[in-house]
C-alpha cells in the first residue's frame, strides 16, 4: 500500500472550531466523492486533541512543531496513486480539492508526503 499522508496547520485566519468542523463536515465528504476517479482505496482525518499533553510529550524532545491533524490516503500501487484512473476526472479532482483545502489549509506550513506501509503490529484486529 502507498499512503499520502498530509500533515495540517489551519489558516490563521480561521477558528480552530470552523477548521475542525470544516475539514471533517464538508471536505471530507468531497473528498469521498472522488475517491473512485482518484483510485483511492482508504482516507481518513486525525483531528489533534489532548493539546495539553501533546506539548508534554513534545518537551521531552524538544520539539516546538505542532499540527492542527493529518489526513491519510491510501492507495494500492504507486501507480494506482500517479496515473490510475481518467486523466480528466482525476485532473478535476484535484482542482477541486485544491481549491477547498485553500479555504481551511495553511500551505506554506503544513506538508505532505508519500510512505509506504510497514505494519509491525495491530492489536486492533
Amino acid at each position: 500500500m502507498i499512503k499520502l499522508v498530509y500533515v495540517v496547520r489551519k489558516r490563521k485566519d480561521v477558528s480552530e472550531k470552523d477548521f475542525h468542523e470544516y475539514w471533517l463536515k464538508k471536505h471530507g465528504p468531497l473528498v469521498r466523492s472522488f475517491a473512485k476517479s482518484m483510485r483511492a482505496k482508504k482516507y481518513v482525518q486525525s483531528h489533534t486533541v489532548f493539546e495539553d499533553a501533546g506539548k508534554q510529550i513534545r518537551g521531552t524532545r524538544k520539539m516546538t512543531e505542532t499540527y492542527d491533524g493529518i489526513t491519510e490516503v491510501w492507495w494500492d500501487t504507486l501507480e494506482d496513486f500517479s496515473s490510475g484512473g481518467d486523466p480528466k476526472e482525476r485532473a478535476d479532482a484535484a482542482r477541486a480539492l485544491l481549491e477547498d483545502e485553500s479555504k481551511f489549509v495553511d500551505f506554506e506550513r503544513s506538508s505532505i508526503f508519500l510512505t509506504e506501509e510497514h505494519e509491525i503490529f495491530d492489536y486492533t484486529k
